[in-house]
């Protein structure tokens, strides 16, 4: 195999919990993590020279360690001492910095694509354990789905699938570091925490409408007080018939959950209407069956 093609899908956080800060800095987090059908596209094409290289349909990503995906590549090949090298073509479509994992998706989907092109007969959990070096989602970019995630994300363990649905995603034109949110985050003094696992529980009696109830994001607490304009989106899809909105991740990215196919499209030409987010996506949640990449 000298050439193989691969989809990293993006993720949302259905419900993101901080629990503590833990000594040696890191928070303790307990989230459920949903796969959802908006992806890059990765091609990898085998180099016999041993070099590594990337390109990217975007000038600003950088081309070199400092990329999730040549970084994967990197770990892969040193670990194991292959003598062939990689190309990696990186198309972006999931927006940069913005709460949805597109890096380390892209990160997994190397993982994955080089342990089939180099027929290194790794399993999914043991390229899991290599993945974790890379980032703390890595992880679960590999195992796709719905997901319980504990620790510092590290913890996976699968749920039943989310219940089907469409997701409308809007990011708006700002940045945030997630480092900033984490810093500013006072974990211990947190009052109101999301019921992740009634949402859980919901979610596993196919409960679209209460589930969504349950959603939260402790994170929200720090991001919407430094940049409004999320929470001006969250109200925007609930006004415009979503059954739940909510921040993923560390944000900017806002999600709305819908059950309604002609509801979500019409909310979805609202909003790229309002002009209130620089991408706008519809597409819907993806549970793993058959096929992984």
């Amino acid at each position: 195999m000298n050439e193989i093609q691969l989809r990293a899908l993006a993720k949302i956080n259905l419900g993101l919990d901080v629990l503590r800060r833990r000594e040696d800095g890191y928070h303790e987090v307990k989230m459920v993590m949903q796969t959802i059908r908006l992806f890059d596209k990765i091609r990898l094409i085998k180099r016999t020279d041993g070099e590594i290289s990337i390109e990217t349909n975007l000038p600003y990503l950088p081309n070199n360690e400092h990329n999730l995906a040549y970084r994967a590549a990197d770990l892969l090949k040193k670990n194991f001492e292959l003598k062939e090298g990689v190309h990696i073509r990186l198309f972006k479509y999931i927006p940069v910095a913005a709460g949805l994992a597109g890096g380390s998706s892209d990160a997994a989907a190397v993982l994955f694509g080089m342990n089939r092109m180099y027929q290194l007969g790794l399993t999914l959990e043991e390229l899991m354990q290599i993945g974790v070096k890379i980032g703390a989602d890595v992880p679960y970019c590999l195992m796709r789905g719905t997901a319980l995630a504990e620790g510092i994300g590290e913890r996976l363990t699968r749920l039943p699938a989310c219940p089907d649905c469409y997701v409308l995603i809007a990011k708006p034109s700002i940045n945030v570091s997630t480092k900033m949110v984490y810093e500013n985050l006072h974990a211990n003094e947190l009052k109101i925490h999301p019921d992740i696992d009634g949402m859980i529980a919901e979610m596993a009696k196919g409960n679209l409408e209460t589930m969504c109830d349950k959603m939260g994001n402790v994170l929200e607490t720090v991001t919407i007080t430094q940049y409004p304009i999320i929470d001006t989106i969250k109200n925007f899809m609930k006004e415009h018939g979503a059954l739940g909105s909510m921040m993923s991740g560390s944000g900017p990215t806002v999600f709305g959950i819908y059950n309604d196919l002609t509801v979500a499209k019409q909310a979805y030409f609202d909003l790229k209407m309002s002009h209130f987010a620089q991408n706008v996506y519809l597409t819907t949640m993806f549970n793993i069956k058959g096929r992984r990449y």
